[in-house]
């Protein structure tokens, strides 16, 4: 089957656990402050256009991506007496937390064209250390230090991090904002990564080194970058790209409304910051507490089966979504909706790092994100911005001219969605595999 053996589980250190539970809060906090209030800040002091929002996830997710392919291979191939992955990281988190702090001065700057490309930028400039310090070499180090048996689980806790950053950055952010400004809400979160980055950073330990990683020998840098997305590569790790694909089409969906949902939430559906921050608190904590469970499920079930339902049921909930009006019901479909958002995530990362060359781990963190991000950062928004624009509700704010966005972008994900299970049925519903094996295209069986 294509799951590890539930009979033997290699057991995590508790430092480890520490260290992935802080450096996995603290950068799930830094994204979420990037994926939903910059974009958020942009609406409400520069212009209520959508093109902006599209033009800087755009350019966030191909920056985020670049950085994490160069940085992640050039992670595989340090050796130093300081570790593999430790000097990104700690170098990254740093850095990161005190550009988050930093962003919105530039809306200060006059006229707004000049503003909104300098917060571009900014945005492009904190994803490169952001991608290199998390994307690259924080993931790729979980992927060191575990395994086939324990992945699940381990994925389970970074997507509770995950959701209890969203807890932070969207429930309390909506009362922070109403009664401090923007200001105040990027100095003490940016400050937050800095300082928990720094202690995570810091007790790090990479893990060591096997004698096929002190061995080998690997192509030219650039050589190596080119050769990532060769017909061989793909050859060579066909259920891996298969995967890709199933995930980039769910992620596209899933941008499809994600970088306008506060907007739709406030301006179309009614509700003040403070309103939407205890509908997203109540919905964030639920799905986070839901985290565990589904990762200690992933490790005993058919992977495969699972992530092709949860496509399915992605679907399902973009749909009920756009029919929910009124507290209660936004809360309900909402928890629905994450949920499922996170078991999908929760059994891809998990089925990705069993498939990772192991040579390579560092590297593949950025093809990660070219599926996982870049892709679906480029066209999902631009699908929602397309069809807000045509079809949203018209407005002005600050002088600006601008649409609200309306459920057909949730109409929109809910086909979209559908799609991502295609590829998915195509992967081979057997793999021989063993708790200390890790699977690739080698075991499978006809």
């Amino acid at each position: 089957m294509n799951h590890p053996s539930p009979h033997k589980r290699t057991p995590i250190p508790v430092r480890n656990w520490f260290v992935i539970a802080v450096l996995s809060l603290s950068g799930q906090i830094a994204w979420g402050v990037e994926n939903a209030w910059f974009n958020t800040f942009v609406f409400d002091t520069l212009t209520p256009d959508p093109r902006p929002i599209a033009w800087m996830v755009a350019i966030s997710a191909i920056t985020a991506t670049v950085t994490t392919l160069l940085m992640g291979t050039l992670s595989d191939r340090t050796k130093t007496r300081f570790g593999r992955r430790r000097p990104y990281i700690l170098f990254g988190y740093i850095v990161w937390g005190i550009i988050t702090a930093a962003f919105p001065a530039v809306s200060l700057l006059r006229p707004i064209g000049v503003a909104v490309f300098l917060v571009v930028a900014a945005d492009a400039i904190m994803t490169f250390f952001g991608s290199t310090a998390n994307d690259a070499a924080f993931n790729a180090w979980v992927t060191d230090i575990t395994d086939t048996t324990n992945r699940g689980r381990v994925e389970g806790l970074l997507s509770m991090a995950s959701f209890v950053s969203f807890i932070i950055t969207f429930a309390l952010a909506g009362i922070v904002i109403e009664q401090y400004g923007y200001f105040v809400f990027f100095y003490g979160l940016g400050g937050f990564v800095t300082i928990t980055g720094l202690i995570g950073g810091l007790i790090l330990k990479d893990a060591p080194l096997t004698e096929e990683e002190q061995n080998i020998q690997r192509t030219a840098y650039w050589k190596e970058i080119r050769q990532v997305f060769s017909l061989n590569i793909i050859k060579e790790n066909k259920i891996l790209f298969l995967l890709f694909i199933g995930i980039v089409i769910n992620s596209i969906a899933w941008q499809t409304t994600f970088p306008y949902l506060l907007i739709y939430i406030e301006h179309f559906l009614g509700f003040g910051k403070s309103e939407y921050g205890l509908i997203m608190g109540a919905v964030l904590i639920i799905t986070a507490l839901s985290t565990i469970p589904i990762g200690m499920v992933v490790d005993r079930v058919d992977r495969r089966g699972f992530i092709i339902w949860m496509a399915f049921l992605a679907s399902v909930t973009a749909l009920l979504f756009s029919f929910a009006r009124g507290m209660v019901v936004v809360l309900v479909f909402g928890v629905l909706m994450t949920v499922n958002m996170a078991a999908f995530g929760i059994v891809s990362n998990a089925w990705l790092k069993d498939l990772y060359p192991k040579q390579n781990r560092g590297q593949f963190q950025g093809v990660r994100l070219f599926f996982w991000v870049m892709i679906p950062m480029i066209i999902g928004p631009a699908i929602g911005s397309f069809l807000i624009s045509n079809y949203g509700i018209p407005t002005t704010m600050n002088g600006e001219a601008g649409f609200i966005p309306t459920p057909i972008i949730y109409y929109a994900a809910t086909i979209i969605n559908l799609f991502a299970i295609l590829p998915l049925l195509r992967i081979p519903k057997k793999i021989k595999s063993s708790p200390s094996q890790e699977v690739t295209d080698d075991n499978i069986t006809s």
